[in-house]
């Protein structure tokens, strides 16, 4: 009997003993669930708010890169104030990559379409003065941008239409690939501004022939590009033809012509965005083959020759023969001079039509023509005095 009493309560103590056992485990188990769910729930809210603040800082990083900086935000120079107004931290290749994702047409455009302006030099711009007196009156209607060597320092007026208006440059050499390296990094920011609709490329030696108003009707309502581009079968033209650009590059598509153009924004876009044909001219065409000749001609000719006019808006003198065109100076500026200029050339068609008017721009001025140019100005190009 004693031992009977004595099993039932050491089964009693064993139950009693897992019944306990069992419960702490479950209690374990449930109190392992409570501060996992928790921990999930945080780490939930963690990801999300992570996400949401990456994705803010990625589209305020890629507005900050897209937007045109105010005057104060702008990079400078070590001893200039010109300074980049768009992308001042990207290599040509990311630069090149951006601008070409940025295409906004003239009939999409909210707002009033303006002409950019594009000025490769090699440092200061001596007829500057001529040029404030042409864009005078007219914000809004017009860019600039300015690509200087990037060892050239000098000081900009900070009332001067050209302060804060140059961009991030690197070392250009005549007759090479560099040319055509400074002119898409020029089309590259320009088309960052969705505004810019017409591209002019100008140096430092041009001149408007006509006031403001003249040329931005003419550039703006125009249908298709001026830029240069013509078939010569001399040794100067396809002579400088590399077989070896075949097959991407036929001979009957090789083209010629000056490289002060002016395009619309479509033909921008599609000279920023080449990578297929540019590597070929930069491996195969090299002296006697000049890029600023041949490369944007031939491209546009095979890729859009629909949208291009084959001609120059740009004036200049090639009558004396040689590597490089007639300089003007001092003596050489009057009215005479100009208006044959400006209307002596033969016809040529604009949408269509017949015109007298061929060119809006003119090269190669010396910088001693500053101030006969400024005295006939008023009344010859129409600009305020």
């Amino acid at each position: 009997m004693g031992n009977s009493t004595t099993g039932k309560d050491l089964f009693r103590s064993v139950a009693k003993l897992f019944k306990t056992h069992l419960l702490s485990n479950y209690l374990f188990h449930f109190v392992f669930f409570i501060i996992g769910f928790s921990i999930g729930i945080i780490i939930t809210f963690y990801f999300k708010s992570f996400s949401f603040t990456s994705q803010a800082f990625l589209n305020s990083y890629q507005y900050s890169l897209l937007k045109p900086l105010k005057p104060d935000q702008q990079y400078s120079n070590s001893s200039s104030n010109y300074s980049n107004n768009s992308l001042i931290s990207l290599n040509d290749e990311d630069l090149l990559r951006r601008a070409s994702m940025i295409n906004s047409r003239i009939e999409e455009l909210v707002g009033v379409p303006k002409v950019a302006f594009m000025f490769l030099t090699k440092g200061p711009l001596p007829l500057a003065p001529l040029w404030e007196k042409f864009f005078q009156g007219h914000q809004g209607l017009y860019s600039i941008y300015v690509h200087a060597d990037p060892s050239f320092n000098d000081t900009v007026p900070e009332t001067s239409v050209f302060y804060g208006r140059r961009i991030p440059s690197q070392p250009v050499y005549w007759g090479t690939g560099t040319m055509i390296d400074a002119e898409r990094r020029l089309l590259a920011n320009a088309l960052l501004d969705t505004s810019n609709q017409r591209f002019i490329l100008l140096s430092e030696s041009c001149i408007p022939l006509f006031n403001f108003k003249t040329v931005y009707d003419h550039l703006i309502n125009s249908k298709i590009s001026f830029l240069g581009s013509f078939d010569d079968p001399r040794k100067l033209g396809r002579g400088r033809y590399n077989p070896k650009m075949w097959p991407q590059i036929n001979i009957t598509d090789w083209r010629k012509g000056s490289q002060w153009f002016e395009v619309h924004r479509e033909l921008a876009n599609l000279i920023v965005s080449d990578q297929k044909f540019y590597p070929i001219f930069q491996e195969y065409c090299h002296p006697p083959c000049y890029m600023d000749e041949h490369y944007f001609p031939t491209l546009v000719n095979m890729l859009s020759p629909e949208s291009n006019s084959n001609r120059s808006i740009t004036w200049v003198d090639w009558s004396r023969g040689g590597s490089h065109p007639r300089k003007f100076g001092w003596v050489d500026i009057n009215d005479e001079f100009l208006n044959q200029i400006r209307f002596g050339s033969d016809q040529c068609l604009y949408n269509g039509n017949k015109t007298s008017m061929c060119f809006l721009f003119a090269r190669k001025f010396l910088p001693n023509t500053l101030e006969p140019l400024l005295r006939i100005a008023p009344l010859l190009l129409g600009f305020d005095p």
